[in-house]
């Protein structure tokens, strides 16, 4: 597993002390089941798991099985201990249950163990107690898996219901869970002097952060602060960013495939190593699974450029690669054979990877050169410079006419609103009744949840002030440069996203130049400043970058992350980003956690 995460050490912080202390939990509690074990997995936690953990340090703690925990009978395992790796999920209690039944009928001798991740629950246990259980199992333990590196300079805990529970259902369990990570982060990284919030939720978890500390204050934290500064974000301060189609090469896959814990599944023809000309017949029918990390030298090269500037790298990438298979030619002696062919892997994987980014590239390209595509990015610009925010847009209606998926239609509605500070409510009440009447009455649900999240609302003041927002911070540049770029609008081909701008001018000049627009944006901002042990006051050499973690609670999109890494390589910027986050998002997977359905009356 060294090899696998060498790319989680090269930034500025070395994320694989966070990996590592993972691993080394999960070791312990697998070697307290003593023998030979199954692990039963809750599916949605195989993705961040294998980000973690392979399945050769499982096989090194002899697990020889694993399975996916369904209803029923557990599969035929030769194996003395049964592990149940789930969220604390009452629902997925009761088909735990249904399998420790189905096996104690079958008087099978086996040791039954709960894993819970990334935190025990009470109310778990006294269903399983409900349904005779319990009493069955040998170890109940948890996992703490809170932060996950998923890259050099980010981390996730892929918390999909975050957003929903703070802003929704009023349920601050994934602040607790924050706060918590940023407890354990700080015990690996060293105490972070200064704690800088904008937003109700920051406010939550600045304060659980406190309390924390001063319950553990009598063991006092000896290690060097990594980072100098903390930047807790709520995501509704910045409501408008997700909802915009993203335009860096990462967050178009995201976007258009959807990339999940890391790895993106693209349609098969693309990739099939068929000749010309031969016969199509086994073409491959499975989707192609391709990682994407900084691990891939290409990838990290073009991730986070506009897609617009992509092409070009690519062709002089090709360029590059055939000259040094030409060489080959050249190589006569003995010894530039041998130099050659040590070279060899290296070119080859460069050429593969070449061909998977170029292969990708045309699909997007198919994709955005469309007249669907353009159309919609020219509403989307027009809503966020503030052209006719303010009634009923006829694109959209045209949208709904021809019935164009409903997110996309929603994405767009939300747009406005967030772009008018809401909607008047005879333009909101016609939306309303176009979507229900054109998609189903059952989607009255999901329209409510938008509301209280205030994605979608009436508008409460006659007053707009997005359009100050806009102009004090910057938000819209007009002439681009996508190629070089030479700020962080670039992302969006002029948008520049208000939760990086933001970031950008705590570093400097600081928030104090800003305090009229913070306050028009929603919940408290702060500062908090921790005290550290005497003798771990950094003493910061001339011309050291700082770093700051920036924390994005309720989710951040690829676009975002790409601006942060653009400022980090600023030659004069002067701070350097880490970025972590309840969830990696996209405006699609966002909405599609707000939705719900009515279900459809019993007669």
């Amino acid at each position: 597993g060294v090899k696998m995460a060498a790319h989680l050490s090269y930034g500025r912080v070395n994320l694989n002390i966070l990996r590592e202390a993972a691993r080394k939990e999960l070791r312990e509690f697998l070697d307290k089941c003593a023998g030979t074990k199954a692990i039963v997995w809750d599916e949605y936690l195989t993705g961040p798991f294998g980000l973690i953990a392979q399945y050769s340090l499982l096989k090194e703690h002899e697990v020889e099985k694993m399975f996916t925990l369904k209803p029923g009978r557990l599969p035929a395992a030769d194996v003395k201990n049964i592990i149940f790796f789930v969220r604390p999920r009452l629902e997925l209690m009761d088909i735990i249950a249904d399998n420790v039944m189905s096996e104690e009928k079958m008087r099978s001798h086996r040791d039954f163990h709960i894993l819970f991740v990334p935190r025990h629950s009470l109310l778990c246990e006294q269903r399983l107690k409900e349904q005779g259980v319990l009493g069955s199992f040998i170890n109940i333990d948890e996992y703490i898996l809170d932060l996950i590196p998923y890259d050099g300079d980010l981390l996730s805990m892929e918390s999909e219901s975050a957003f929903r529970e703070c802003y929704l259902e009023n349920d601050q369990t994934s602040l607790y869970h924050t706060a918590k990570g940023l407890m354990t982060l700080q015990a690996l990284y060293g105490t972070i002097p200064m704690i800088f919030g904008k937003g109700e939720c920051a406010r939550h978890v600045a304060n659980m952060m406190l309390r924390m500390k001063r319950e553990f204050a009598g063991s006092q934290n000896q290690i060097l602060p990594v980072f100098d500064t903390l930047l807790l974000l709520d995501r509704n301060v910045d409501l408008l960013t997700p909802l915009a189609t993203q335009l860096t090469y990462e967050g178009l896959i995201d976007e258009i495939y959807g990339i999940t814990n890391g790895y993106v599944k693209l349609p098969p023809e693309k990739f099939s190593q068929k000749k010309q000309g031969e016969a199509g017949k086994d073409l491959p029918t499975e989707p192609k699974k391709l990682q994407l990390n900084s691990a891939e030298e290409l990838y990290a090269e073009i991730r986070d450029k506009n897609f617009n500037a992509v092409g070009a790298v690519l062709s002089k990438k090709a360029k590059i690669i055939s000259a040094a298979f030409e060489e080959r030619h050249n190589a006569k002696t003995v010894g530039e054979i041998k130099q050659f062919v040590s070279q060899l892997p290296h070119m080859q994987a460069a050429r593969s990877s070449l061909a998977n980014h170029t292969s990708i590239a045309e699909l997007i390209k198919d994709i955005t050169t469309s007249e669907a595509f353009f159309d919609n990015l020219t509403v989307e610009q027009e809503f966020m410079t503030g052209v006719d925010t303010d009634k009923v847009n006829s694109y959209i209606e045209d949208c709904i006419a021809q019935k164009d998926p409903l997110i996309k239609i929603l994405r767009l509605v939300c747009m406005q609103s967030v772009c008018n500070n809401g909607l008047k409510q005879k333009v909101l009440d016609h939306y309303k009744r176009e979507i229900l009447q054109t998609y189903g009455y059952e989607h009255l649900l999901t329209l409510n949840n938008l509301e209280k999240t205030g994605l979608l609302k009436p508008q409460t003041s006659t007053r707009n002030n997005y359009p100050t927002i806009r102009k004090t911070l910057k938000l819209w540049m007009e002439d681009v440069n996508e190629q070089n770029p030479n700020d962080i609008s670039y992302v969006y081909s002029g948008y520049a996203p208000l939760s990086v701008r933001l970031t950008q001018l705590l570093a400097r000049p600081g928030w104090r130049s800003i305090e009229e627009v913070l306050k028009m944006l929603p919940g408290p901002h702060f500062e908090e400043r921790q005290q550290l042990p005497s003798g771990l006051h950094k003493k910061r050499q001339q011309g050291e970058n700082r770093t700051t973690l920036v924390f994005f609670l309720g989710g951040v999109t690829y676009a975002e992350i790409a601006a942060l890494r653009f400022l980090s390589q600023m030659e004069d910027g002067g701070t350097e980003y880490i970025i972590a986050t309840t969830k990696l998002i996209n405006g699609t997977s966002w909405i599609k956690s707000l939705m719900d359905r009515l279900e459809a009356p019993p007669f």
